[in-house]
């Protein structure tokens, strides 16, 4: 019923930038948390970051200070905004939902650091 539609990934150098987008449309009434999650080539799928409905943040360590996640409400709209990025930031980027009791995952959107 929620489609989550991911955009902004690709190919990057080192101490580049990108910033992805993920936007919620559909049967939507009550939206806890959104956040980012990665997977890179043989490694668990991690949490990168979150902000939930009061506008609290989390952030996984190497990430802090250079990622930063924000939202927009009103179109149901969460952002990451990726600074700095180095090569062990390359992996595919799923955005997820969180709202009522159910959990939505976007399709991924593949981010590659390297010269």
């Amino acid at each position: 019923q929620v489609h989550l539609a991911e955009s902004g990934g690709g190919l990057v150098q080192p101490g580049g930038s990108l910033r992805l987008s993920c936007a919620a449309s559909g049967s939507i009434f009550s939206i806890n948390a959104m956040g980012w999650y990665r997977q890179a080539p043989g490694k668990e799928r991690e949490l990168v970051t979150y902000i939930n409905s009061g506008g609290s943040t989390y952030y996984t360590y190497s990430v802090k200070g250079r990622f930063t996640i924000s939202r927009d409400n009103a179109k149901n709209t969460v952002y990451l905004q990726m600074n700095s990025l180095k090569p062990e930031d390359t992996a595919v980027y799923y955005c997820n939902l969180m709202a009522g009791w159910n959990n939505y995952w976007g399709q991924g959107t593949q981010v590659t650091v390297s010269s």
